[in-house]
């Protein structure tokens, strides 16, 4: 296919998407914020951290280099075309869904972007916008944040993930990422679909 062809169906596909924006925000919202507020949820966190064998989450908690509040966090997989990356820096990919965790432990985060990205993929959705704060006031002023640093790494180490960069000032700046995934494979199919309906003589 003709790079202008996957130009014209990843626009196609973005501006499908703009429309469920904000029903999966808000629900992102409640579900990440500080007064996540079911118990289930709490379970879920408890259980991936202390049943061995039963975690399929690969995030590790260890080794996590705390990173400079100001950071830029930049990541491209390999095969992300250049306009896509620019776009997704600049915020002009809509976020499909929004997770804060914002004052959460590196355990409780671990889990949550975990589950998010897996929710995510199952939902089909591409561009999402991941909160994790600039860090707590040490002693001499020196400000680090683990919780950036532990993202950083782990959205390295998860496969879906295809590109991201820290955000603009209007959606948190360096205390927040803008994150690209892969497309779903259904999603992938409805787009080709798409694309070919009315292009394919029927006999």
């Amino acid at each position: 296919m003709h790079n202008d062809d996957v130009h014209d169906d990843d626009e196609l596909f973005w501006q499908e998407m703009a429309d469920v924006a904000p029903l999966r925000r808000e629900r992102r919202v409640r579900r990440g914020g500080a007064g996540a507020d079911d118990a289930a949820l709490a379970a879920r966190r408890n259980a991936a951290v202390t049943q061995p064998g039963k975690d399929r989450n690969p995030l590790r908690e260890d080794g996590i280099e705390p990173l400079d509040p100001w950071h830029v966090l930049a990541f491209k997989r390999p095969g992300i075309q250049n306009g896509v990356y620019r776009k997704l820096k600049q915020g002009r990919y809509p976020a499909d869904a929004r997770l804060d965790l914002h004052r959460m432990t590196v355990r409780q985060a671990r889990g949550e972007l975990f589950g998010f990205v897996e929710d995510c993929l199952e939902l089909g959705l591409r561009s999402v916008l991941l909160v994790h704060g600039k860090g707590e006031r040490k002693p001499k002023d020196e400000r680090l944040s683990v919780l950036k640093g532990a993202v950083d790494r782990w959205l390295r180490e998860l496969e879906p993930v295809q590109a991201f960069h820290s955000a603009q000032p209007q959606h948190g700046g360096t205390g927040a990422v803008y994150v690209l995934l892969r497309k779903s494979e259904a999603k992938k199919q409805e787009n080709r679909e798409r694309f070919l309906r009315g292009r394919v003589p029927v006999d």
